[in-house]
C-alpha cells in the first residue's frame, strides 16, 4: 500500500494547488474524500510553464511498482499518416482538463487519489 504526505509546497503553490482543485470540484471531475482518512495517495505538483502560467499534475511515478507493464510498439509516425491518408477529414478534439475525464473503473479510483494541504481527493 501506498501512503505518503504531501510534497512541501511554498505559499504560492498552494494558493495554485487549491485554485485547481477547487476548479476541478466546480467541474465535478473529482470529489473530496475527507482529510483524516489513510489511503494510497498520489501528490500534485505546480508545473511553471514557460509563459508563466502554470499546469496542475499529479506525480503517479511511484504507482509503477503496483502496476503491470504492457508491452507493445510505438506505430511510426508514417505508418500512422499512411493509415490516415484513405480519409477525407481528420478531426482534433481539446478537452479541457483531458486527463481527468478518463474513464476510471471504481475499484482503482483508490489508487489514483491525491492528496494536498486541503484535502485528499479522487
Amino acid at each position: 500500500m501506498l501512503r505518503r504526505p504531501p510534497y512541501p509546497a511554498s505559499l504560492g503553490t498552494r494558493k495554485e494547488i487549491e485554485k485547481h482543485v477547487n476548479e476541478l470540484l466546480d467541474m465535478d471531475i473529482i470529489r473530496n474524500i475527507g482529510k483524516n482518512e489513510i489511503v494510497e495517495v498520489t501528490t500534485p505538483l505546480i508545473i511553471t510553464w514557460h509563459d508563466g502560467k502554470y499546469r496542475f499534475c499529479e506525480d503517479f511515478r511511484a504507482l509503477n511498482n503496483y502496476t503491470k507493464a504492457y508491452r507493445y510498439p510505438i506505430p511510426s509516425i508514417p505508418h500512422s499518416l499512411e493509415k490516415l491518408e484513405k480519409y477525407k477529414y481528420i478531426t482534433k478534439v481539446d478537452c479541457m482538463k483531458g486527463f481527468h475525464q478518463n474513464g476510471i473503473k471504481p475499484n482503482s479510483m483508490k489508487i489514483l487519489r491525491i492528496i494536498c494541504h486541503i484535502g485528499i481527493y479522487e
